[in-house]
């Protein structure tokens, strides 16, 4: 598999904590970013994780995203930074996404999907439950945070397949998305979203890359000793999450994943543009 790493749109610009040990490594202030991967596999054609906002999000964002997000998220709006047109410009046709597997279903995650309306879509089971069942816990906050312009055409939504046996680095609960061949897992990081799970995948070297999606948004929450949110960003987070307590349990759970398995694991956030420009290997 060849894995890229795709910003799917701007926001704000957020600076640097100058607080952190380790902020050699975030000097300069930097737009907020939608960190998705685009996997090419030989079975199962393009493999997109998380969307980005999607081409009619910026054409007619208020209506799309709603105007108190437009006016708190900022985004830039920027056509180019579209999956869609990131895709063509790789050389493929829209139609070659075969499947997307989204870490959760809010605005800014399945902006993208009306741009690939024949690409199964994958999540979490607890995740789907939420949104398409009317009597489970946090169905209203999961619905209304699933905008109406991004499921009008009726993606083809699928639970992926939990095997109680199988866990992923101490990880319980990890699902596989049903119909791919390639080795991707669904890995439960509840807290942020009723089925908020992070996505993991092998890379060409054989370690695995965790897209944590929300599950924190400020690469201090991980790395930093004690750890820090954004004051940008952890609004975002209080505003959104379902539970409190179990988002700090698996903040917990990744910190330790990642200081006892930095050698087999690369975490990464959605929205941390620092760690994107590290993977994308952007200038510093």
């Amino acid at each position: 598999m060849r894995i890229h790493h795709l910003n799917c749109a701007s926001f704000r610009k957020i600076p640097p904590l100058r607080e952190e040990p380790a902020a050699a490594a975030a000097t300069r202030e930097r737009a907020a970013v939608c960190h998705c991967l685009l996997i090419e596999t030989d079975s199962d054609g393009l493999v997109l994780v998380d969307t980005g906002l999607g081409t009619a999000d910026l054409r007619h964002p208020d209506r799309s995203l709603g105007a108190d997000w437009v006016a708190y998220a900022q985004p830039a709006l920027d056509p180019g930074e579209s999956a869609l047109r990131q895709v063509v410009r790789l050389g493929y046709a829209p139609q070659d996404v075969r499947h997307i597997v989204l870490t959760h279903l809010h605005r800014d995650h399945t902006g993208g999907l009306p741009d690939f309306p024949g690409a199964r879509v994958h999540v979490h089971p607890d995740e789907y439950r939420a949104v398409t069942d009317p009597s489970a816990a946090h169905h209203r906050h999961s619905l209304d945070r699933f905008m109406p312009a991004h499921r009008t055409h009726r993606p083809l939504l699928t639970p992926a397949s939990v095997d109680e046996r199988t866990e992923w680095f101490g990880f319980p609960g990890v699902a596989r998305p049903r119909g791919l061949g390639c080795e991707l897992l669904l890995v439960p990081l509840p807290g942020h979203s009723a089925g908020h799970a992070g996505v993991a995948v092998r890379d060409g070297d054989g370690r695995w890359l965790l897209h944590a999606g929300d599950a924190y948004m400020y690469h201090g929450e991980l790395e930093s000793t004690p750890p820090l949110s954004h004051p940008v960003l952890e609004p975002v987070q209080q505003g959104a999450q379902t539970d409190a307590a179990a988002r700090a349990g698996t903040l917990d759970r990744l910190r330790a994943l990642r200081r006892d398995c930095a050698d087999e694991v690369t975490v990464f956030s959605a929205h941390d543009p620092w760690e994107f420009a590290r993977l994308a290997a952007l200038p510093a």
